[in-house]
């Protein structure tokens, strides 16, 4: 065939055709799932939900790039009343089935509280069921003296029924006498026969609690236990949601609360993927009514024998022991009664769980792990080094987001073979209309960097169109809905978290060490003396922060070592493989003993185990003790017998540090440089997430703990990838790359390079500062369009006029300026200050959206001569809700708490300033030349 010119043109266009066919085949990002994208917690406001709104809201979070809700039914909307739906009746369970229909077809996902509000509770919950705590009368007795009184609570607070189970005698001598059978109801008469001929007990219709006893030889102390009602409810409830809070040490009442959801879910399985439970909020519960039966069966003692120690208000050895032991009934009861048989029920259903473990009484590594999917929170306003980063002290609660309480989501996960780790996301991020979606993303950064890869906002508030701006709100969410302004260009900030998790949920987290939780130590202090001892995020300093568990992460995940925790439960099924310390799956080169002083005789003895099988095991300094009350004595001197005879292989490491590299287990070095990192194994090769979140760029390059390694390098805001430029050597390999402040990429390492090159660029002179007239026209939003206006110098578009300083919106600023140089291939532009988000067109050409610092996209090459830029800014709601306050427009109109402001008290947007909003400057363009 003779190649014509069109010929040549039609290969040279199918070849093209071709080639990015079998690049994009080739492309190092996974496909996309909606696993992969973030998910909303969805509120249901007095479940006053109808079939178009719902339709059109999910239609909405699909297009935005959400994968999947999770609904929360809670307290309804004033003037709405005709429309409130009952939690589970027909008619709400006809919209949760339209749901998941309308979900299904849009390939997303439903998730659901079993309940409403928070935590577990509801009509349905009996007193018996409901959330339980201990109560004690005591009572002295003289010598001689006779207690004749029929036994009932003092506290007239009480106002829950209370039961009496137990009624013990301390003698002055030592003596113990339970009286319990003494009393008149428990009392048997020998006349009274059962139609077997058997004496039976008849129940005391008056004073049932009457107890009649003489101290015969000494003075007593009698204690009186009663099994007590909290009398919580259930927190924010929805209609036909309300009731007592349920017991969660009991089987049975888990059984029993499940009875409705059995009944509501039949031919219902595996309709929705996972059921929620809520950070326990289930305030002084202390106790269950057969606690006492369940100490003896797990601690191996009479726990009422031992009631003056429990309950005596001194800091002493012996009384902090049995404490402990209470506290570790505590934590057996809710995992072993309830989390557990709550994830069996879910699989009996065909549904995961997903637990928020923290606040819980018990050891939080084990309660996360007896669910699917761990789930964290984060709570409040992290600060961060970023230049341009805004944190106004007047707009936030300070933060928990604390990496290291974020791992124990994350730790237990990767040693209980969980692919996913999710998080409550961005709960009180800024005050209500005042987050921004570049404050959104260093918040979501450390999330991931510690392990989480299932991100849940937080949230969304189902409103239907009749729901006048701002629509319907919840008290403490950013409310990613069409209804906040933010909402224009969120798709960018859930594209980029997607493209994120999509690597992330890849292969096995790579983490090499791992790090036991001495819990013991903290369950054997005094706590003031409670009984009922939180692991919340909100009091890090009371049982995380002064330890020197919490030192030695932060020294090792300073130096650079990938950290996961580990529990007294998990060691005990740990094994070895090829001198590794296995667990589901998932391998670890060493285990590290921070300073402890009580560690259970077990877990001592399996840890010597492992370390004759060839696992490193370094020990920062030996337990001192074992924890507990029961036959303790014994059992140190066998912990202490047990340590001399493994003397070489226990020994303390001086330098734990030092010990690592010395067993040839390296850390990261790229720390060095202020880059945050985490670590991915997929099929052997490794991934690698790395943010800057320092003040200066990270230009040069970096070590990585993987040798003789192509890179490649991907960024998950552009979706661009390319060969990075290496250099190898037998341990690790240098890769080049150049991360600005704020700023984040992957690397994938593989043996043979597959892609293009990356492009590297470098800036060929100063930036130069665009000028001229800018003309800005506002688009869309409220509660009015102001009028258009041109501007010369760039400011807030709050001081063109009384309409615009009310406006929350998108508004387009227009320039035409000349190219300073026609030979320049390649232009960066820098739009400094924006407020918040800006969309890019150049020559009419979409460019991308600028949406977080640093506010730069690349915008090739332009045309000799005259150029136009357009640029589309959207503000915060914060102004118009300000407007709409001044103005007496009533909008908070919401039972219960209605709305507060971040600090919990009366929400009032009459008190603030205009928000400064567009386009701030300077804008500027940066020559760039390719370094390839």
């Amino acid at each position: 065939m003779k190649i014509t010119k069109s010929n040549f043109l039609i290969i040279l266009s199918f070849s093209w055709i071709l080639n990015s066919a079998a690049q994009e085949t080739n492309s190092p990002w996974p496909k996309s799932t909606n696993t992969n994208q973030p998910w909303a917690r969805w509120w249901w406001m007095g479940s006053a939900v109808d079939k178009p709104n719902l339709k059109r809201s999910l239609t909405d979070f699909h297009n935005a790039g959400i994968g999947g809700v999770e609904i929360t039914p809670i307290y309804g909307v004033k003037g709405e009343e005709n429309n409130f739906i009952d939690y589970l009746s027909p008619k709400w369970m006809e919209m949760l089935d339209y749901t998941v229909h309308v979900a299904d077809s849009l390939h997303m996902q439903v998730d659901m509280v079993l309940g409403t509000g928070w935590p577990y509770g509801g009509s349905h919950v009996t007193v018996q069921n409901a959330a339980t705590k201990l109560i004690i009368e005591k009572y002295e007795l003289k010598k001689d003296e006779t207690f004749d009184r029929n036994i009932t609570v003092e506290n007239k607070k009480e106002k829950n029924p209370a039961d009496l189970l137990y009624v013990v005698a301390y003698g002055k001598d030592g003596s113990y006498i339970n009286l319990t059978d003494q009393l008149k109801k428990n009392q048997t008469k020998i006349k009274d026969k059962g139609i077997d001929g058997k004496s039976v007990a008849i129940p005391a219709q008056t004073e049932p609690n009457k107890l009649k006893w003489k101290a015969k030889k000494t003075d007593y102390t009698l204690y009186a236990v009663f099994s007590g009602k909290t009398g919580q409810q259930v927190k924010r409830a929805a209609p036909g949601g309300n009731g007592f809070t349920l017991d969660h040490y009991s089987q049975e009442a888990l059984n029993a609360y499940v009875v409705p959801f059995n009944n509501a879910f039949k031919g219902r399985e595996g309709k929705i993927r996972a059921v929620f439970n809520d950070s326990y909020e289930v305030y002084g519960t202390d106790f269950t009514p057969k606690f006492f039966e369940e100490f003896q069966k797990l601690r191996g003692y009479d726990l009422k024998k031992e009631l003056p120690l429990l309950l005596n208000e001194t800091d002493s050895e012996i009384g902090n022991r049995i404490r402990s032991d209470y506290r570790q009934t505590i934590g057996d009861l809710l995992l072993n009664k309830f989390d557990k048989p709550w994830t069996e029920w879910a699989h009996s259903k065909s549904f995961k769980t997903k637990l928020q473990a923290h606040g819980s009484p018990g050891n939080l590594i084990d309660l996360y792990a007896a669910a699917d999917i761990p789930e964290c929170e984060t709570f409040g306003s992290m600060p961060f080094d970023i230049p341009g980063f805004r944190r106004e002290k007047e707009d936030i609660r300070e933060g928990d987001a604390d990496p290291v309480m974020l791992k124990f989501s994350s730790s237990a996960a990767h040693i209980s073979g969980k692919n996913l780790v999710s998080s409550e996301t961005f709960t009180w991020l800024r005050e209500h209309f005042k987050a921004a979606l570049s404050q959104c993303k260093p918040e979501a950064e450390d999330l991931m960097l510690s392990g989480i890869n299932h991100i849940f906002l937080h949230g969304s508030t189902y409103s239907p169109d009749r729901a006048v701006w701002p629509g319907w709100q919840f008290y403490a969410a950013v409310n990613f809905n069409a209804n906040n302004s933010i909402w224009e260009d969120a798709p960018s900030l859930f594209s980029y978290i997607s493209n994120c998790q999509s690597l992330l949920q890849q292969g096995k987290s790579d983490n090499e060490i791992l790090l036991y939780w001495p819990i013991f130590d903290t369950w054997d202090k005094y706590q003031k003396g409670t009984l009922f001892f939180e692991f919340k995020i909100h009091s890090l300093q009371e049982w995380l922060h002064p330890t020197s568990f919490y030192a030695s992460t932060k020294k090792l995940m300073n130096k650079g070592y990938g950290v996961d925790f580990i529990s007294d439960n998990f060691i005990a099924e740990a094994k070895v493989l090829n001198g590794r310390i296995s667990l589901n799956g998932t391998t670890f080169k060493a285990l590290v003993i921070p300073p402890t002083q009580k560690m259970p005789l077990a877990t001592l003895q399996k840890l010597i185990e492992l370390k004759k099988a060839g696992a490193n095991i370094i020990f920062e300094s030996l337990p001192q003790s074992v924890p507990g009350f029961n036959d303790f004595k014994s059992q140190e001197q066998e912990l202490q017998n047990l340590l001399s005879a493994n003397s070489e292989i226990v020994k303390p490491s001086s330098d734990v540090l030092k010990t690592l590299e010395t067993a040839l287990i390296y850390p990261e070095t790229l720390v060095n440089t202020g880059l945050k990192f985490t670590r991915r194994n997929l099929d052997g090769e490794k991934i690698y997430y790395l943010v800057n979140h320092t003040t200066k760029t990270i230009d040069g390059f970096i070590p990585i703990q993987a040798g003789n390694k192509e890179v490649i390098i991907l960024n998950p805001l552009t979706r661009e990838f390319g060969n990075a430029i290496v250099q190898k050597s037998a341990n690790t390999t240098l890769v080049k790359i150049k991360i600005a402040p704020g700023e984040s990429y992957f690397l994938k390492t593989e043996n043979t390079a597959s892609q293009k090159k990356w492009n590297y660029y470098e800036p060929t002179a100063d930036a130069i500062a665009l000028k001229g007239n800018w003309k800005i026209n506002f688009d869309k939003g409220g509660p009015e369009l102001p009028p258009s206006a041109t501007i010369s110098n760039l400011e807030s578009w709050t001081t063109l006029g009384p309409q615009a300083e009310a406006f929350s919106g998108s508004a387009t600023y227009t320039l035409e300026f000349n190219n300073p140089n026609a030979k320049t291939e390649n232009w960066s532009l820098n739009l400094g200050d924006v407020r918040e988000s800006a969309k890019v067109w150049v020559n009419g050409e979409f460019i991308g959206t600028a949406w977080s610092v640093p506010y730069q996209l690349n915008i090739g090459k332009l045309k000799s001569g005259k150029n136009i830029l357009k640029i589309q800014v959207t503000n915060l709601s914060a102004n118009r809700i300000r407007n709409k306050e001044i103005k007496g427009e009533e909008w908070k109109i919401f039972y219960e708490i209605n709305m507060v402001d971040k600090d919990y008290k009366k929400f009032d947007a009459t008190k603030w300033a205009p928000i400064p909003s567009g386009l701030l400057g300077p804008i500027t363009i940066t020559p760039l030349k390719q370094q390839n």
